[in-house]
């Protein structure tokens, strides 16, 4: 493998499936699946998941109700799919520790970095929920933030689409895909990889951000094993 301990980030939306809302049982199992297939190669893997699929706090605070407890709502959406997606690991026999920046004892860890790393150490998947556990950032920045507390050698961010493009290749049939990109051209092609607290983190902390297309089985092993698959920004 190439890497070792990595931190895969999921957006929420990713969970639908083909609905319009919630949760599909059918993707769920087939991340699993992938997850598995991975961590069965001894890697250390953490997760953090977004909660679109159920809230968003800035579309809550569009609408006129206020941010700071929009934003705790869209945490709480976080825990919800960290939860659903614990058990679905869990169901396919994979040692999992969901650990929450909001406490909630009786369903989830607190977090806490040395013992998030021991857990990543003894082959278990630590999902981290709840965000950063403050309004205003997004889960974008939760999961540079933990990348870099345990030491992960690389950010996946995993999509619907097959990398980086010069736009948005669902509406610009000659939209360019990139192979590689260095955090200062991104800069300044004004492309969006991710929400720019998150990103100038990732890029303070040399920490690379892989992009690629998690609905395709068998990806997310090819990233790990190092094949030229989606879009890779680094210094």
């Amino acid at each position: 493998m190439k890497y070792k301990r990595v931190l895969l980030k999921l957006s929420g939306e990713a969970l639908m499936g083909s609905q319009n809302y919630g949760i599909d049982p059918k993707r769920l199992k087939e991340y699993a699946n992938e997850i598995k297939d991975v961590v069965s190669q001894g890697l250390q893997l953490a997760i953090v998941i977004g909660g679109g699929n159920i809230f968003r706090g800035v579309s809550g605070a569009a609408t006129g109700m206020d941010r700071v407890q929009a934003d705790h709502m869209g945490m709480l959406a976080t825990v919800i799919n960290s939860l659903a997606l614990q058990s679905a690991l869990e169901n396919e026999g994979i040692f999992t520790r969901c650990m929450s920046a909001i406490e909630m004892n009786k369903i989830a860890e607190p977090f806490i970095r040395r013992r998030a790393i021991r857990h990543l150490e003894k082959g278990r998947v630590v999902i981290f929920a709840g965000g950063t556990g403050n309004p205003y950032f997004t889960t974008d920045t939760a999961a540079t933030l933990r990348a870099i507390e345990i030491d992960a050698e690389a950010i996946l961010k995993g999509t619907r689409v097959d990398g980086i493009y010069s736009a948005d290749p669902e509406k610009d049939a000659n939209a360019k895909k990139f192979d590689a990109l260095s955090f200062k051209e991104v800069y300044e092609k004004g492309l969006n990889v991710m929400d720019m607290t998150a990103f100038t983190l990732s890029h303070e902390n040399n920490l690379p951000i892989i992009v690629f297309d998690m609905n395709k089985p068998g990806n997310l092993r090819k990233v790990i094993f190092g094949e030229n698959i989606g879009t890779i920004v680094k210094n």
